[in-house]
């Protein structure tokens, strides 16, 4: 699937940083991208909200050095969510 043709994310999983720092942002992002490896989920939703863009940057940051992450990009339609599609 790719990641242009998404239109709802209701029905993937789903992780919010709302209220995390930095360092905890990317410990729980770590997480639950092994998880939904383990899970063999393709597609996953990380919600950072819009803010002054840290947690945005953090998210981007760590996918982008993340071996299992094919590809990345902000939601169209909610820019606090970035989508992301994993290596399986």
């Amino acid at each position: 699937m790719d990641l242009n043709n998404v239109i709802y994310i209701d029905s993937f999983p789903k992780l919010d940083l709302h209220g995390l720092d930095r360092d905890c942002a990317r410990l729980y992002i770590n997480d639950f991208i092994n998880d939904n490896l383990k899970l063999k989920n393709e597609i996953v939703v990380i919600v950072h909200g819009i803010g002054r863009g840290i947690l945005k940057e953090t998210t981007h940051s760590y996918l982008t050095n993340n071996k299992n992450i094919i590809d990345f990009k902000t939601f169209y339609y909610n820019s606090g969510c970035t989508i992301v599609k994993i290596k399986i």
